[in-house]
């Protein structure tokens, strides 16, 4: 099991954008499918987006056109690359491999 590390996160107003990596200690080429998620206060973790092995994608209808995933094998890395940031996406971002990341805060202020 690959350990991961998010980073990226911060304070950004509304409109703004924010890219998040997620740093695995180890290779990633043999992991199918890999994901965001993100869980704000008081409210379950929810799926954000997820990218397989072929680089097929999936998002939440939420942040459908804002946000992309991506992730290069060679870095052992995934990227969320998060476009017109709304107050309703300030929550804390995790990464999920073949376990979890201990997360990354994300506050988008109006």
């Amino acid at each position: 099991q690959v350990q991961l590390v998010e980073s990226g996160g911060g304070l950004v107003q509304v409109g703004g954008s924010l890219r998040l990596s997620c740093a695995a200690s180890g290779s990633i080429e043999s992991i199918n499918t890999m994901g965001w998620h993100r869980q704000a206060p008081g409210k379950k973790r929810e799926l954000v987006a997820t990218i397989t092995s072929g680089n097929s994608t999936n998002y939440a209808d939420s942040v459908k056109g804002r946000f992309t995933i991506s992730r290069d094998n060679a870095k052992n890395t995934m990227y969320l690359q998060m476009n017109s940031l709304k107050p309703e996406d300030t929550a804390v971002y995790y990464c999920k491999a073949t376990g979890w990341g201990q997360g990354t805060q994300v506050s988008v202020s109006s």
